[in-house]
């Protein structure tokens, strides 16, 4: 049976929805960390940003689509680290997280700011980690601001409609 699309609330929440893999947890942490410091930096009380955590990044899209189509949230902020496991193609995962997110903010109009990083290479050893730890922290930031930019764009266009 074909599903009908849920009807969209005219009037878009004010709070951001923060979803996070836990694969890799101690290297995404960093970009929740560094996201949570600059958005304040920015004005976005931390009161005003509800954190979601999922197994992995093939998990986010439909935290993101159940969260969009709830009216309650301004934009969606995704994280994740899709590696090569040897088991799979990583670059597969990384474009279905990815067309799914165009999907989910197509359908839904909330915007999904996504973080979920896909290295060419990673090897579990303390150079790969550490350089991942630290650009995380780079991406948390610049999240941030994508997200500040983007709800400003949104609101500023809601009011020429």
């Amino acid at each position: 049976m074909p599903r009908t699309p849920k009807s969209r609330s005219s009037k878009s929440g004010d709070r951001i929805a923060f979803i996070q893999a836990s694969w890799h947890k101690d290297i995404v942490d960093q970009c929740r960390i560094s996201f949570t410091t600059e958005i304040a930096r920015l004005g976005y009380a931390k009161s005003y940003i509800d954190f979601y955590e999922v197994p992995g990044s093939l998990e986010i899209p439909l935290q993101a689509k159940i969260l969009s189509e709830s009216g309650r949230y301004a934009a969606i902020v995704a994280t994740g680290f899709i590696v090569d496991g040897g088991i799979y193609r990583h670059e597969f995962v990384a474009d279905s997280v990815i067309k799914a997110f165009m999907d989910v903010m197509l359908e839904t109009e909330v915007p999904i700011i996504s973080a979920v990083l896909t290295p060419q290479r990673y090897h579990d050893h303390e150079e790969h980690h550490k350089f991942f730890f630290d650009h995380f922290r780079v991406k948390g930031k610049e999240a941030a601001i994508a997200c500040a930019k983007t709800i400003a764009n949104i609101k500023q266009a809601k009011k020429l409609a």
